[in-house]
Order: structure tokens, then C-alpha cells, then sequence
């Protein structure tokens, strides 16, 4: 069994009332013994992040304190003459251990950023993968995350309050397509629409059902136990009655 667990951030005028505030909730959500924690995609004022380990400095220490892997959200990153779309892993020791980039820009985001193209898989109270607001609309995403092993999936995302409606159906769609449960972390303000979710699945009688146990509204963390154990078997069914087809 592990304990998953997500943070639901508001706006703040600076990356240090943002951090320091967000730090609270972290604190104690490892006071909950909460294994790993994601938070939303650009939730701070100012997102293009020239030092992970300096901005996040207060959160690698919570992580360490408490054993805890913490997903900050996904921001950008200058690579080169462009940027990448990353979100850093901070690690239980307290350091990161890895990064996700976006693999699908979202509009105005392709004129500055190159495309991801690795689907990592990490490794600290689970194996999990990192899908990045935009990416979860693309089922091979979420496919090739749980192919290489993901047992869960976090998401920092970035939805506006019309689109929340969609991104809950993808959610639970690519839940159930994969068998597997998936935590996804929004911002909420006058204009990102907040409602981040967990998404759990059910078996009835042979049907699997997914189903939001969490629903955030304003600045708000959610965490739940879950045994990851008991997809493994639907899951395994799932993929080997796929076909290949022309």
C-alpha cells in the first residue's frame, strides 16, 4: 500500500510567499506519512526556473524530513536557445533524482519549447510516471508510462474552468484504458478551474469502474491510501486481449 497525495495551489505575487505558504500543506502532508505528493503545472509567479535546487530548497527539505517524494509541478526550463516544459522529482533523501518534460506543447507553448520525448519511469514508494496537463489528452502517453512499469500516474496541470469537464473525462478514461490510478493537480484562481481530482478504479462483476474520490475546490491537499497490488490482474488481462491491426 502506498499513500498518494496532491496539493491544489492558488495564485501568489512571488515564487517565496507561493513556496513558503505551499511548504505548510507539504509539512504536513508528511505529517500524514504521505509517500508522494504532486502539485500543479506553472503555479508559481514567475515559472521559467533558472535553479530547481535553489528555488525548491524549503521542499527538499520537507521531502527528506519526511521521507516523502515530492513533485513541485512543471515549469520552465531554458535548454540551449529554447526551453523545455519539466517537472523536477524531488527524491526521500531530499534531492532530485529526475525530471519529466512535456512531450505535447500546448499552443502558444510551442513557440518556446521543444517537445519531450523520454517516458520516464520513477522509483521511490512506487514506480510512477509523469504526465504533463496536456500530454493525458494523448492515449499512447499514459500506454507507454504504464508498458514501462508505472503503477501509478501523477499529473501537474494547468486547466482552464472550461475545460475542466474534458480533462476529468481523460482522466478517468486513461484510467481505464491502463488499469491504473492516476492523482491530477490543477491551479485554482480566476482563471485556472481547480477541481484537481484522484482517480480510482472498482471492479463489479467483471466491469471496471473509475471514479473520482477527490474533488478539490480553492487552495486544498487530498491524500489516500491505495494498494496498487490489486490492478495488477485486470491490468495484465487488459493488455495481453490487445490486437495488433492494420
Amino acid at each position: 500500500m502506498v499513500k498518494l497525495g496532491i496539493v491544489q495551489t492558488k495564485s501568489y505575487t512571488s515564487n517565496k510567499q507561493g513556496i513558503k505558504n505551499v511548504s505548510k500543506i507539504l509539512e504536513s502532508l508528511g505529517k500524514k506519512e504521505t509517500d508522494i505528493v504532486c502539485l500543479p503545472e506553472q503555479w508559481l509567479q514567475n515559472n521559467r526556473i533558472t535553479s530547481f535546487e535553489r528555488e525548491f530548497s524549503e521542499f527538499t527539505k520537507i521531502a527528506k524530513n519526511y521521507s516523502m517524494t515530492i513533485i513541485p509541478g512543471a515549469f520552465y526550463e531554458r535548454r540551449k536557445n529554447r526551453f523545455a516544459i519539466t517537472s523536477p522529482v524531488i527524491g526521500p533523501k531530499g534531492e532530485i533524482i529526475g525530471k519529466q518534460d512535456k512531450i505535447h506543447p500546448f499552443d502558444y507553448e510551442r513557440n518556446l519549447v521543444n517537445p519531450g520525448k523520454e517516458f520516464k519511469i520513477f522509483k521511490t514508494a512506487c514506480k510512477f510516471g509523469v504526465i504533463i496537463c496536456y500530454d493525458m489528452v494523448f492515449p499512447k502517453v499514459a500506454n507507454s508510462f504504464v508498458k514501462k512499469g508505472a503503477e501509478v500516474l501523477l499529473s501537474p496541470s494547468r486547466i482552464v474552468k472550461r475545460g475542466i469537464i474534458p480533462w476529468h473525462l481523460y482522466l478517468q478514461t486513461r484510467a481505464l484504458e491502463n488499469r491504473i490510478p492516476i492523482l491530477a493537480a490543477n491551479v485554482s484562481n480566476h482563471r485556472f478551474g481547480g477541481n484537481s481530482v484522484i482517480v480510482d478504479l472498482f471492479e463489479k462483476d467483471k466491469v471496471m469502474i473509475p471514479k473520482l474520490v477527490s474533488k478539490l475546490i480553492g487552495q486544498r491537499s487530498a491524500a489516500r491510501s491505495i494498494t496498487l497490488s490489486k490492478y495488477i490482474k485486470s491490468r495484465k488481462t487488459r493488455f495481453s486481449d490487445a490486437r495488433g491491426f492494420v
